[in-house]
């Protein structure tokens, strides 16, 4: 059957008390809207449509694809007007409805949500909750089925012990949709069109209400404010920690470890604590990474370390290739097999080849360095002029010797060395030894200046 998508993320969200419209608020680096598309997305829908109304401009740059249309909700004057400012766009024969503040939705419950929809049923997502005070609560009549939700404001003293819950989620036949539209009304104590009055309608029209439940309550929370922003951040990590202690990970701490992206691990992986990893990550098998690193867009093959207080973004870390503590692996950087990066370098555009050893005190940019190169404490590219950007050839087993500037453009062939405390700024060939210092002068009777006494 095919399948529209309607994503509701034009409310304001005053108890955010931000300029930043709610949907947009972020749990696990991406926004709370993102999370819901990347699962609409997963459905394969003919469309996904997300109407905006508050910060709809942002909302639109922030997350413009040839995927999504946004639809204007000029005034937002409930879900069911919502809905209705969709309604021109839909074309398949099902509709999902979706909301854009609750970023936690799994795909397989919207899968088993979905099998209920035929034309002579819709499918209702439920939660039991212990308290479920702001909730539109499920009546069900004698016989156990779904006659009508009743808004919680709306409610009167018996339908608010109902423990079952309305999540707002709801898969309905598109043929009885903008019949129901058309008889929504308002009067009720919001002053609202309320998406949930279909339900009594589809009852009244002859049609089952199916109800489904996610495996998990946490699944259908929305965020309202900070503190519910908070508890779906904790709720997200605790889920995806454990999701990688199952592939093979361990985790010291899986309170004190974050994922703010997609990561894809291998089998044997031990991650330390306040570990943060963001963006694609691609972790191989056997890989350790210590305390405190900050980990973005890279990759980290078979038996990497990555040593603590380490930040990567976007680079590559070869086979038994290490680096850190207290590295710095900036875009474009990569490192071959057994290639060593230790404490206090920083890399940036700079290709490391087979067991090249850069140990400490440097800083590589816009650099190629050949198998087994050393380079000594202290060295650096000196890769831009003021307006270009330049770049540095190591060749392979070239020794670099410490306190060395590599005044860019510069290629030291194979085999060469440079003597320590050297000003590299012409190529040196094969097997040369490169010295580009002053001569040492020993000045006999140099006094040292005196300091002069205060007045």
């Amino acid at each position: 059957m095919s399948l529209d998508i309607v994503i509701l993320a034009a409310g304001q969200g005053t108890r955010m008390r931000s300029a930043l419209p709610k949907v947009l608020h972020p749990v696990a680096g991406n926004s709370m809207l993102g999370h819901v598309i990347h699962s609409a997305r997963q459905l394969k829908p003919n469309g996904i449509h997300v109407v905006i109304g508050h910060g709809a401009d942002r909302i639109r740059e922030r997350l413009a694809a040839d995927d999504l249309n946004f639809v204007l909700q000029d005034q937002q004057l409930g879900t069911g007007h919502a809905v209705a400012q969709a309604l021109p766009f839909l074309t398949a024969e099902n509709v999902l409805i979706l909301y854009g503040d609750v970023p936690l939705i799994e795909v397989d419950t919207l899968q088993r949500l979905l099998k209920h929809v035929t034309p002579q049923q819709l499918g209702l997502l439920t939660v039991n909750l212990d308290d479920p005070t702001g909730y539109g609560r499920i009546v069900r009549d004698a016989a156990g089925k779904v006659s009508a939700i009743v808004e919680h404001k709306d409610a009167t003293e018996a339908e608010r012990t109902i423990t079952e819950g309305n999540t707002g989620i709801l898969a309905v036949p598109a043929s009885r949709l903008g019949d129901w539209m058309s008889r929504l009304s308002n009067n009720n104590a919001q002053g609202e069109y309320y998406l949930t009055d279909v339900i009594a309608m589809a009852v009244n029209d002859g049609l089952i209400v199916a109800t489904e439940q996610p495996h998990d309550a946490m699944e259908v929370q929305g965020a309202n404010d900070r503190k519910q922003l908070a508890e779906l951040e904790r709720h997200y990590q605790q889920r995806e920690a454990r999701r990688l202690m199952a592939l093979g990970v361990t985790l010291r701490d899986p309170a004190r470890f974050d994922v703010r992206g997609d990561v894809t691990v291998g089998r044997d992986v031990l991650i330390d604590i306040n570990v943060i990893l963001e963006g694609r990550v691609v972790i191989e098998d056997d890989v350790v990474i210590g305390p405190n690193c900050v980990i973005k867009d890279s990759v980290l093959r078979k038996g990497v370390v990555v040593k603590a207080n380490s930040h990567l973004d976007g680079a590559v870390m070869g086979e038994g290739s290490d680096a850190g503590p207290f590295a710095r692996l900036r875009p474009g950087s990569v490192l071959d097999a057994r290639a060593h990066v230790g404490n206090f370098v920083e890399l940036k555009n700079a290709h490391l080849g087979e067991d090249a050893k850069c140990g400490h005190l440097t800083y590589l940019g816009d650099a190629e360095v050949g198998a087994r190169t050393n380079i000594g404490a202290g060295t650096i590219t000196c890769n831009y002029d003021g307006a270009n950007k330049w770049k540095t050839v190591l060749g392979a087993d070239v020794f670099i010797g410490s306190n060395n500037s590599l005044v860019a453009p510069v290629d030291i062939l194979d085999g060469a060395t440079t003597a320590a405390g050297s000003t590299i700024n012409q190529n040196v060939p094969a097997e040369h030894l490169a010295v580009g210092r002053a001569r040492q002068r020993n000045i006999e009777g140099w006094k040292r200046p005196v300091k002069q006494p205060k007045a």
